[in-house]
């Protein structure tokens, strides 16, 4: 059996990932296997969009999540990786800097992303192959700390996708505009006018939450009514309540009823009543796109 270790780094909003995988040869399909997942709580998203660049604390604790990355990548006999940052690293003004100081310390090179080649990645984690039996047409979507991703898929192939700066950390902070709202709506309400039981694809960590939360099985969707009832359900409690009372993480508190608004709008606006969690994500994306993109290979 022959087959190739490959990372991913997602450098978000409200964390850090790295993901590494076994790409497996069998036969003519090429099958994907996680062998580590490593997740980092640095919010760069509180500096990014506050303040408008990247504090001194968190540039410590990124360069040093990144020495860590770099060896268990070299642990795990990785061949190849691809780093990619978002939004809070995109939007902050010493982002440059901060990328050319860590690839100079660490040699980890990291790509500042546009929020479409974002949901562009999203979708390469093949997350469609896993519903077929529920249609051809779907709206994918990925909830962030700075911004929010669509991929609107029809007969079963992409034909349009969109970020909006629209995140849980912006909506924290209070700092999501109400003309982004508008945009987003009208969009959607756009691009899914005429299409007959759409059904959603939901990735990112509040969303697995979520459905965590609902005792389904995998494969099975979750409602916008359960959404919607679960919204009302944890806005009752304090931060401090969620992570005692319902066992979040600490970094997840604060940011699951946010997500909920978030979703609960983009479903409403899309005429859908059902989203699928597929618990993929950017990270799975980037792993899919490097095993077919050879010339992006970078060895560590």
């Amino acid at each position: 059996m022959k087959y190739t270790r490959l990372a991913a780094i997602d450098i978000g909003s409200n964390s850090v990932r790295l993901l590494v995988t076994n790409a497996i040869m069998d036969r003519k399909e090429v099958l994907f296997k996680k062998a580590s997942l490593n997740r980092l709580p640095i919010r760069l998203g509180e500096d990014a969009f506050m303040r408008g660049k990247i504090g001194i604390r968190n540039t410590e604790r990124l360069l040093w999540g990144m020495e860590a990355f770099e060896r268990i990548m070299k642990v795990n006999g990785v061949e190849a990786y691809r780093a990619c940052a978002t939004s809070a690293l995109r939007e902050s003004s010493n982002g440059p800097e901060l990328i050319q100081l860590i690839k100079e310390k660490t040699g980890i090179q990291i790509e500042s992303i546009s929020g479409l080649e974002e949901a562009s990645l999203l979708f390469s984690s093949d997350i469609l192959s896993q519903y077929k039996t529920h249609g051809d047409d779907f709206l994918y979507m990925d909830v962030g700390g700075g911004s929010t991703e669509f991929t609107l898929l029809k007969d079963g192939e992409p034909v349009t996708s969109r970020s909006f700066q629209l995140g849980t950390i912006r909506l924290l902070q209070n700092m999501d505009e109400k003309s982004e709202w508008k945009e987003m709506r009208s969009w959607l309400k756009e691009i899914t006018k005429g299409v007959d039981d759409l059904a959603m694809i939901g990735s990112g960590g509040n969303i697995n939450r979520l459905f965590k939360m609902s005792g389904k099985p995998l494969g099975v969707p979750i409602s916008l009514d359960y959404i919607e009832g679960q919204y009302v359900f944890l806005k009752k409690f304090t931060k401090e309540e969620l992570i005692k009372r319902l066992d979040l993480n600490i970094d997840r508190a604060d940011v699951i009823v946010p997500a909920c608004k978030i979703y609960i709008s983009a479903m409403e606006w899309a005429g859908s009543n059902k989203m699928f969690v597929p618990k993929m994500g950017l990270s799975d994306g980037i792993v899919r796109d490097l095993y077919f993109h050879r010339e992006k290979w970078i060895k560590p």
